[in-house]
């Protein structure tokens, strides 16, 4: 349907699990994630840290690798870390999965780590931001990686512009963007906006639906509710259009996180979730 490569990121094929929870493994094991996201078509898979650790202790990382390699799958991403930016116990916590990642990173060719900001809103000062910002991604950039920050509406950088603010005050040519298309509809970013975003600055997309009313915060909105692209409200075509005249080109991701998907059969879960997003592309 398309030739344009799409990634599976974590949660398209996690099952059971959810970023709400305290443990956020899935049920399924690697193998059987990798499997069905090659059947559905993906030239690309997401690991979130806790699944990273668990596939770590069952594989290895050289066996993870081989996993990927044997179904074809190429662009691989890794996340996700907070407390980057501050010190004390938070920032030890922190360190520890970013020496995960980045040796996951190296290991497996991984195209891009996924970071985030303060979810609880507090403030950001740039200076002190930015310099640690460079550091991660000239870390990054050690292990042959780039470091995405993935703006969230509900956190201190809630909208692309905010991101891009950030990575432009670091200044490093391996640190960008996530630009997943729930969090830039519910940040009401024109989706035009888009179209001139730096290409060089943007180190992955994410596709994903949703209804128009938000039900509950955002986040259990986004944790819960998101749709099959072109099943819910977003401009999907618009924004896609906007990130290519931005310069990108893939692989696009395809984010799904509901109830609904959750329930689903692996198999299933993949194949719909990539069914819908290459039809759009």
């Amino acid at each position: 349907m398309t030739a344009e490569h799409l990634l599976a990121t974590c949660w398209t094929t996690a099952g059971d699990a959810a970023p709400d929870r305290n443990d956020q493994r899935s049920p399924l094991s690697l193998r059987e994630r990798a499997e069905a996201a090659s059947a559905a078509g993906y030239k690309g898979f997401g690991l979130v840290h806790a699944d990273l650790l668990a596939a770590e202790r069952e594989y290895g990382l050289a066996g993870i690798r081989s996993i990927f390699s044997d179904n074809g799958l190429a662009h691989i991403e890794l996340e996700a870390f907070a407390d980057w930016w501050t010190d004390g116990p938070r920032r030890a916590a922190s360190d520890a999965v970013r020496r995960d990642l980045l040796e996951a990173a190296e290991a497996l060719g991984a195209h891009h780590i996924k970071i985030h900001g303060d979810v609880e809103d507090g403030p950001l000062h740039l200076d002190v931001w930015a310099e640690e910002f460079a550091a991660l991604a000239a870390q990054a950039d050690a292990v042959g990686a780039r470091v995405g920050i993935e703006f969230l509406p509900w956190s201190n950088i809630k909208t692309v512009h905010d991101g891009l603010r950030l990575v432009e005050a670091a200044g490093h040519p391996a640190g960008g963007v996530i630009i997943d298309v729930w969090h830039t509809e519910r940040a009401h970013t024109p989706s035009a906006e888009l179209a001139d975003v730096p290409g060089s600055r943007i180190v992955g997309v994410e596709l994903n639906d949703a209804d128009s009313q938000v039900v509950g915060s955002l986040f259990e909105d986004t944790v819960r509710r998101r749709r099959l692209c072109g099943e819910g409200s977003f401009d999907l075509p618009g924004i896609i259009a906007a990130l290519r005249t931005a310069g990108w080109s893939g692989p696009w991701g395809v984010e799904i996180l509901s109830d609904t998907h959750r329930a689903l059969p692996v198999r299933e879960a993949a194949e719909a979730a990539y069914r819908t997003a290459a039809a759009l592309l």
